[in-house]
């Protein structure tokens, strides 16, 4: 194997599309290392955003049973949000939590963070794992989504996913997170490093 692999530069960024802060779209020229040029190499900016595996103090899974657009169809997910500009991504997850199901947890891990599309970035999802969740509120969550709560064991969650009711690659990638216990230790070691 030959050299170490290196980076491309960017010599030239136009903005094609903005929605800010939902949807951004922009076209790069770029050089690769080996003096390629490629001048319409296509980025996306979207909301990063924060995706929690949550137990109540029983052990039990909080999910929520919601109709996704882009997916154009009703799954299971774990409860999530966008991150505002500057917040901090553990914050975020904590005031979605509330919002989207009235639950609060105080014992939180980090599971890493990580880019959703490799080659147009799109957005980065932060994983986070909280326990003893207990309900504090009513959800108010103000979105357009209709949810229902659902609270299930881990051999539900199994269950629901040899089913096929996860339609999102980010709740498959979670719930492996905390059920395969050394990836679990694994990630949680990781998240230390800083977000792409």
């Amino acid at each position: 194997m030959s050299g170490e692999l290196k980076p491309w530069t960017v010599l030239e960024r136009r903005t094609l599309f903005d929605a800010s802060p939902f949807l951004t779209v922009h076209a790069e020229t770029v050089e690769t290392p080996e003096g390629r040029r490629v001048d319409s190499f296509y980025q996306i900016e979207q909301a990063d955003f924060a995706l929690m595996f949550v137990e109540d103090e029983d052990g039990r899974a909080v999910m929520l049973r919601t109709y996704k657009h882009g997916l154009r169809r009703v799954s299971q997910t774990f409860p999530a949000g966008a991150i505002n500009p500057g917040e901090d991504p553990l914050e975020a997850a904590k005031r979605e939590l509330l919002e989207e199901t009235g639950y609060a947890a105080e014992e939180w891990t980090a599971l890493g963070s990580y880019v959703v599309q490799s080659n147009q970035r799109g957005c980065v999802c932060h994983m986070f794992h909280a326990r003893n969740a207990r309900k504090v509120a009513e959800p108010d969550s103000g979105d357009l989504e209709e949810m229902r709560l659902e609270l299930l064991t881990r051999a539900e969650l199994i269950a629901a996913a040899a089913e096929g009711d996860y339609a999102l690659l980010p709740v498959i990638a979670i719930l492996g997170a905390v059920l395969l216990p050394e990836l679990r230790d694994n990630l949680a070691r990781s998240a230390a490093r800083p977000a792409p």
